[in-house]
């Protein structure tokens, strides 16, 4: 029997704690992924136009048995498609490539100077207001920004999804999301793979019987964060799912928070027009 995995209030919706991420898959290696994460249990997966993979999720989610409406799906609206108008027809023709009527969560991809973030904010309202998703959201937005959006828009910001692991502090940004009643979800949980041979996780990991992966989810979810780990490796899939059969004591969160590094960012693409967090 497959894991039932926690969900995580997210605005008006529940999001499932931990999803499959499918940045970098593409083709029928992204569909494969797919229908082998929904086989194990995986009930939330992430895409976005980005991402160049959405026929291929959209194939996965044709093929498998698991009934749509058990799935949360998010995309990400790409920045070139952020004005009134560019934005709605971009994310029918998301839908059509999904093969769905709608999504669960919809995402801002990236925060963008103009056109302006109340001419952005009324277009995703719209498409939320005419069903074409279920919840909005952000990703890669600064603390203060999202609380601008939050005040321009008139559904809740259900997420904020942005770069976090163990040497990435995102201390602000969750305290703001929490304040906001809304959530953070990890993309890069892993830091890419640099957890596996972090000597303090591997320690960690090794009292609970545990990989240093495994230990890095579970002090996410700890945290009330969700995380989407991508992965092209199947075993993977069911490693980063098998974190919910123990718990980090006090102390051992305290010593994978004191990982974080002011130059722990991987993101190579941070907007200079924005104040981002520093923790």
């Amino acid at each position: 029997m497959p894991h039932l995995i926690p969900d995580l209030r997210a605005g008006d919706v529940a999001m499932p704690v931990v999803g499959l991420g499918t940045w970098q898959l593409e083709g029928a290696a992204a569909q494969a992924m797919v229908e082998k994460a929904l086989e194990l249990g995986y009930r939330h997966i992430d895409t976005a136009q980005a991402y160049r993979n959405e026929q291929d999720v959209g194939a996965a989610l044709a093929a498998t048995g698991v009934p749509r409406d058990q799935i949360f799906l998010t995309t990400k609206v790409w920045v070139d498609q952020f004005a009134q108008g560019d934005l709605q027809r971009s994310v029918e023709a998301s839908l059509k490539r999904l093969r769905v009527p709608r999504v669960d969560l919809l995402l801002l991809h990236w925060p963008k100077p103009k056109p302006a973030l109340a001419e952005t904010l009324a277009a995703l309202n719209d498409v939320h207001a005419r069903g074409l998703t279920r919840a909005i959201g952000l990703s890669n937005f600064p603390s203060a920004l999202m609380a601008k959006a939050q005040t321009a828009s008139e559904a809740p910001i259900a997420t904020n999804q942005v770069e976090y692991h163990p040497y990435l502090s995102q201390k602000t940004l969750i305290a703001k999301a929490r304040a906001m009643g809304s959530t953070i979800t990890a993309w890069s949980p892993l830091a890419q793979g640099k957890v596996a041979t972090d000597p303090v996780l591997v320690e960690i990991g090794e009292a609970h019987g545990k990989t240093p992966g495994q230990v890095t989810l579970r002090w996410q979810v700890q945290q009330g964060v969700a995380t989407i780990p991508r992965t092209s490796n199947p075993a993977r899939l069911a490693e980063n799912f098998d974190i919910f059969d123990f718990a980090l004591s006090d102390a051992e969160m305290a010593r994978i928070f004191a990982l974080a590094r002011p130059n722990g960012r991987l993101g190579e693409w941070l907007d200079p027009a924005f104040e981002w967090d520093v923790d």
